[in-house]
């Protein structure tokens, strides 16, 4: 009989074992792919997530303490009631009992939640005016005005500047703002409830907390969440403002809208701990996701050499105070969205950074 042709069973099995091989090395490279490609998006999402947070807190820092008075903003005190601080959630801090002001930077060594490590992360409360100002004039802007050093009362002023008729109650509880020098309550440079207004004149300064807005009237009513408003401590509230004092009469008086900005960690979902920021005590939001550490420290100037003591400190050293920071060291760690679906792990990664306080203490390290 003729012979047929064909394949033998040793040259079958020779042709599926280099297939399955080739098949092998294929899958094991597309797996490889994309495990990297994995890899890349978490590190990636991870890293950006990094910047975002430094990004902003820097912005907010290097604005810290400008437009505001040396030495900070003062606040009721003389009575041994605190004034109310924003907190990470599920805490309620205030602004130290007997604080006679809110300097440009509040620290707030260990008081955010623990995350990871054995060393609960930072918190910081930074001030600064609002610094989208325009001049008196409701023609060329007609969206308003932001507050800042506005007069309120000041009738005696005269060319190029201009008369203010407005009027502050003896209480302290409303301003009636002049529409001819300021209108604020309108567009982008709109007054809301729950904006702080620093007056400011001869006397001092103080800090309010609005309640009301009423074309151009604002209400400052008791018991808002700073408990700033209708104090009668001794030093420090709004009637200390007049002269002669108790008389209800104040003299020429500015009004600037102040933004007080609260950076902390949020732990309240442990898998997504996330960097917030708060300005004032309207809702935190995120600044950055899976935040895990958050710490910060400062550096001082006293006028003389003070070294180590004087650097990476996260409390003004002795005899220091926080108007006498220089420079702020933070520290950021943050870990990847999910694991690494190969290793089971988070991929963790950090940003340092030092920002120098423009409006604060200042050294030429170069005399």
């Amino acid at each position: 009989m003729r012979r047929n042709s064909g394949f033998s069973l040793i040259e079958l099995m020779v042709a599926v074992a280099i297939t399955v091989t080739i098949v092998g090395v294929s899958l094991d490279a597309l797996n490889q792919g994309q495990r990297a490609a994995q890899a890349i998006s978490l590190m990636s999402d991870m890293n950006e997530n990094l910047r975002a947070g430094m990004d902003q807190l820097q912005h907010d820092l290097v604005l810290a303490g400008s437009g505001i008075p040396v030495g900070g903003i003062s606040i009721p005190n003389g009575s041994g009631v605190a004034v109310n601080e924003p907190s990470p959630t599920g805490d309620a801090y205030t602004f130290a009992v007997g604080a006679t002001s809110i300097s440009a930077i509040t620290p707030g060594h260990g008081l955010g939640p623990l995350i990871s490590g054995a060393v609960n992360s930072d918190m910081v409360t930074i001030i600064y005016a609002d610094n989208d100002t325009f001049p008196p004039d409701t023609a060329t802007y007609p969206e308003g005005q932001a507050l800042n050093a506005n007069f309120i009362n000041d009738p005696a002023a005269v060319a190029p500047d201009t008369p203010c008729a407005g009027t502050i109650n003896a209480a302290g509880t409303s301003v009636t703002f002049d529409a001819n020098c300021v209108v604020f309550n309108t567009g982008n440079g709109a007054v809301a409830v729950g904006d702080l207004i620093m007056f400011s004149n001869a006397q001092g300064n103080t800090l309010q907390y609005v309640t009301g807005v009423a074309g151009q009237v604002m209400s400052f009513a008791k018991g808002d969440p700073y408990d700033l408003n209708g104090r009668t401590d001794p030093a420090g509230t709004i009637t200390q403002l007049q002269s002669p004092a108790g008389s209800g009469t104040y003299p020429p008086t500015t009004a600037t809208r102040i933004w007080m900005v609260t950076y902390y960690l949020d732990n309240t979902n442990p898998a997504g701990p996330r960097l917030m920021r708060q300005v004032n005590f309207f809702t935190a939001e995120p600044v950055s996701e899976s935040i895990e550490a958050f710490w910060i420290t400062y550096n001082f100037v006293n006028g003389a050499a003070c070294g180590a003591t004087c650097s990476n400190q996260p409390i003004p050293p002795a005899g220091m105070n926080a108007n006498q920071m220089m420079s702020t060291n933070i520290f950021l760690g943050a870990r990847s969205d999910a694991p690494f679906s190969w290793t089971k792990q988070t991929f963790r990664d950090n940003l340092i950074s030092q920002i120098s306080l423009r409006g604060l203490a200042f050294t030429n390290q170069f005399q």
